[in-house]
């Protein structure tokens, strides 16, 4: 079966479906490092605001199909641009992140990072598709599971550069 995954720019009613997406406590335990209070929609709308205000965030909206599935993002950390994505679960386990990620990396130049929690097999599967390597490890407090979660980080090389994963 094959999926019409699109990104676009964000737009004010796409918000309603991330909320809404956010409401999944699996969906929210495995991101780990989500919103301490997913169902604060004050929270949630301040957030989105100053992402969506910064000019430095590269934010997109994944349809597929024409349904709005999720969102990915790029965003800077320092001086390093990271990137994220959350996907309804519903939609788990069909290939929308992976080609969501893929497509907003060519708007990206290199090199781009990523972290993903140690025990998050599919999304390091969806970062390691889309060619990013282990380069080291990182622990860090996450709301979704009100613990400290162990962490890897990931590096998606300038071309030609010569990375050794993990």
């Amino acid at each position: 079966m094959t999926f019409d995954v699109r990104l676009r720019p964000v737009r004010e009613d796409d918000l309603v479906e991330f909320f809404l997406h956010q409401q999944d406590p699996e969906a929210n335990r495995m991101a780990a490092f989500g919103p301490e209070d997913p169902s604060d929609h004050r929270e949630f709308a301040r957030h989105w605001a100053r992402v969506l205000t910064d000019p430095a965030n590269v934010v997109r909206t994944i349809e597929v199909d024409g349904e709005v599935v999720g969102h990915v993002t790029a965003f800077p950390v320092g001086d390093r641009t990271e990137v994220s994505y959350w996907i309804d679960r519903a939609r788990w386990g069909r290939g929308h992140a992976t080609t969501a990620l893929t497509a907003l990396l060519r708007e990206l130049p290199r090199p781009v990072y990523a972290r993903a929690a140690k025990d998050n097999a599919a999304s390091l599967a969806v970062l390691r598709k889309c060619g990013f390597v282990v380069v080291g490890e990182d622990s860090g407090y996450a709301n979704g599971r009100g613990a400290e979660v162990q962490e890897w980080l990931l590096e998606l090389p300038t071309e030609g550069s010569d990375l050794g994963g993990h």
